[in-house]
């Protein structure tokens, strides 16, 4: 009963621990942007650790509540910010890649219900080296940014 119960634990604290990895890549911090009831769509985001001495790429990604799932960027059109879809995202050799607001993410697409803080929802990425990460990502707001009102 007591290597059942061990076990049981071991198991529970990796899949809600805020890393996970699988060979040499390791996902960090994941999370789930909170949106409001009516949104299309939502973000996640993490940072990705490739521990290995050849870059990997990410090529696609997939998650438990969304038909789709796409890699985006942010990029600077004629001063105007844009969202575009990737065809992947290269994480560098002994290196990291951070996806956050404003930057490279995960979009997930065709919501037919509102996430919202407290949820959880099943992450899967799929590298080009054939490496799949399978975890756990919590929904949680997106602190909005305070702009001073004070000249400087």
């Amino acid at each position: 009963m007591l290597n059942i119960r061990s076990t049981f634990l071991a198991l529970s604290a990796i899949v809600f621990s805020s890393f996970v990895n699988a060979g040499s890549l390791t996902v960090e911090n994941p999370f789930v942007r909170e949106v409001p009831p009516g949104s299309p769509a939502t973000a996640a985001f993490m940072q990705l650790y490739n521990q290995s001495d050849v870059p990997v790429r990410l090529i696609e990604a997939r998650n438990s509540i969304t038909e789709y799932t796409e890699l985006h960027d942010h990029v600077v059109i004629n001063d105007v910010m844009q969202m575009r879809q990737v065809d992947a995202i290269e994480v560098p050799a002994r290196g990291v890649v951070q996806l956050a607001p404003g930057g490279l993410h995960l979009m997930l697409i065709g919501l037919d219900q509102p996430v919202k803080k407290g949820d959880t929802l099943t992450l899967n990425l799929i590298f080009d080296n054939g490496d799949v990460l399978e975890f756990e990502a919590p929904v949680r707001p997106v602190m909005p940014r305070h702009h001073s009102s004070s000249s400087e």
